[in-house]
């Protein structure tokens, strides 16, 4: 991995660091991020219980969120929707610290769509778990290695492995100097 490539992984990781609950800008004000925490009044509403954390797997950043809900929600039409746009308030969030932290742009193109599971906490309460894989724009180094990875050559798939083992037990010469005795049965009145 290049040295621009690292920085850039520790540019994101820093930018994403500050989407903490109660984070604060420069003048003091709270970072508002797009989560369904931040609705309401801190004290007198109940709280949402979200966030978002993100990993890496190679030019891949992957970010993930969490929430609790209620169950009528979940059934709700356009409630896919409603995650995607979490996701891109949440990239939106990432790319602007980046730009803040950096003074350079950020290119974080969505892979796919959100995968969801949504989880029965009780017959009121579900919690969400989602992620969204998104390509890392200027990681080509990276994403060269990762190709290779990902894309095994001729003979190094796990089929061909097997293949090549089972073919190896049927060439595999006897033991000379095994053999194979009965074991004694017991006789009569024996146990």
């Amino acid at each position: 991995m290049a040295a621009k490539e690292l920085e850039i992984i520790r540019e994101i990781a820093q930018a994403a660091s500050m989407g903490f609950d109660g984070a604060l800008d420069e003048e003091g004000n709270p970072i508002k991020i797009g989560l369904k925490r931040e609705e309401g009044h801190p004290v007198n509403d109940s709280r949402h219980m979200d966030g978002f954390k993100i990993s890496f797997r190679g030019p891949i950043l992957c970010i993930k969120y969490q929430t609790e809900c209620k169950l009528k929600d979940v059934h709700q039409k356009g409630f896919e929707s409603g995650i995607a746009s979490t996701f891109r308030d949440i990239s939106k969030f990432i790319k602007s610290q980046y730009k803040k932290n950096t003074g350079k742009n950020l290119t974080l193109t969505e892979i796919d769509e959100p995968k969801t599971r949504v989880q029965r906490i009780s017959s009121v309460r579900t919690q969400l778990n989602s992620y969204l894989d998104y390509k890392i724009g200027g990681m080509k180094e990276t994403e060269k290695s990762y190709r290779d990875v990902d894309e095994p050559s001729e003979g190094r798939t796990v089929d061909d492995a097997i293949e090549k083992w089972l073919q190896l037990g049927k060439k595999a010469p006897k033991a000379e100097n095994y053999t194979v005795k009965e074991p004694p049965r017991p006789g009569l009145g024996e146990t």
